[in-house]
């Protein structure tokens, strides 16, 4: 063996991926083929009998099995043990992120009624950039330019839309418009942001150990980065107390943040982030609450999965102060609308209302929108329906 070999073998030795690929592989022999095809995004194993993949937008029964349940929970033993994980009859679920980055969930009996289940979300080795979104009709470039000066404007930005609806692709493409040199904490229970800049601190939860021991959560991830100078706070996704730290954070300084939700309409992210902050150990008044929300979000981007597969931004909102009751405002600024004739949801497009964005007055003290000319209607003294 020569030297160039020695050294490629030395590599494939200590590279996680590639001892994730030979430890596993005969334990996961049914799926492999899934985990390896890049057309497929999701596997779901129901029990050794029943596989589900998730390919071209569509849910595929499979025909591939374990040969009974035993192999079954030895594959998932075995994969859990590789990522530091393991199942105890206290925590008969438990999340773990694979070497590649691909997120993995295990439900046991008695938690789950149909025995042993995995499913693997896998890891998106390309991330998108902002002109294939375009293209490709994810999104406006009227839009796109609108939210690229709301990002070099440091508004605070709330990405919002059901399960697998591109919240995260459309986050990590977006990012590319935060200046190279600000400092970025990202916050996630399983890290799965690939945000373009080279100041990203990524800090991840941990679970408590068999006795209870050890556990790091959000709420306390989201403390520690107050103190660690940053530019930009990202939390991967708010789903718990967490969101009041997040509501105080954003009110006190730390503009051009970013978080995921899931929620079918802008007023319903208000309403949800409004039920997480009063999750929270601390006391607030309700019309407090929802004036320190109005004042931490900006913008709303709502975000739906079609059935074409196709993921796009359906509605871009902005957040204006509550009313004399602390009633939410909002403000849309793009919605998708059918061409006339069309009845199919699929041939929507987004659309400028004719709305004038609240941040008008500082985008044009700034000169942020010269070089943009697609966005000289929208940041003009009257919209097409004020004029």
């Amino acid at each position: 063996m020569d030297e160039s070999q020695t050294g490629a073998l030395a590599a494939e030795l200590i590279d996680p991926t590639a001892i994730f690929s030979r430890t596993l592989r005969n334990f996961l022999a049914p799926i492999w083929p899934f985990l390896e095809d890049p057309t497929v995004v999701e596997v779901m194993v129901n029990g050794p009998r029943e596989v589900y993949i998730e390919q071209r937008g569509q849910l595929v029964k499979t025909d591939a099995t374990f040969a009974d349940e035993e192999t079954l929970v030895a594959a998932i033993r075995n994969l859990l043990q590789f990522v530091g994980k393991r199942l105890t009859p206290d925590q008969p679920m438990m999340d773990g992120r694979l070497p590649d980055g691909s997120r993995v969930h295990v439900a046991m009996p008695p938690c789950s009624k149909i025995g042993p289940c995995m499913t693997i979300r896998k890891f998106a080795r390309e991330s998108f950039d902002i002109d294939y979104l375009v293209n490709c009709g994810t999104l406006s470039r009227e839009a796109m330019d609108y939210l690229q000066v709301a990002i070099q404007t440091e508004k605070n930005i709330l990405f919002a839309g059901g399960t697998s609806s591109g919240k995260t692709s459309l986050m990590n493409a977006l990012s590319v418009f935060i200046p190279d040199e600000q400092r970025m904490v990202v916050i996630e229970e399983s890290s799965e942001l690939q945000l373009r800049r080279s100041h990203v601190i990524q800090l991840e939860t941990r679970a408590p150990d068999r006795y209870g021991r050890g556990e790091i959560d959000i709420r306390e991830l989201f403390r520690n980065s107050l103190r660690m100078r940053p530019d930009r706070i990202i939390v991967g996704e708010v789903r718990g107390g967490e969101a009041l730290d997040l509501i105080q954070a954003l009110t006190s300084g730390h503009g051009g943040s970013m978080s995921t939700m899931h929620a079918d309409t802008p007023m319903d992210a208000l309403n949800r982030l409004e039920t997480m902050a009063l999750m929270s150990d601390v006391a607030i008044p309700l019309n407090a609450l929802r004036t320190q929300i109005a004042s931490s979000i900006d913008i709303i981007i709502e975000m739906a999965r079609f059935r074409d597969a196709s993921r796009r931004v359906v509605q871009v909102t902005e957040v204006l102060p509550v009313d004399e009751e602390y009633r939410y405002q909002l403000s849309d600024v793009f919605v998708m609308k059918l061409p006339e004739g069309s009845k199919r949801l699929d041939d929507g497009v987004l659309t400028w209302t004719g709305a004038r964005p609240a941040m008008a007055d500082e985008v044009q003290s700034r000169l942020l929108a010269q070089s943009l000319p697609s966005l000289e209607p929208l940041f003009a003294d009257k919209g097409p329906e004020e004029g």
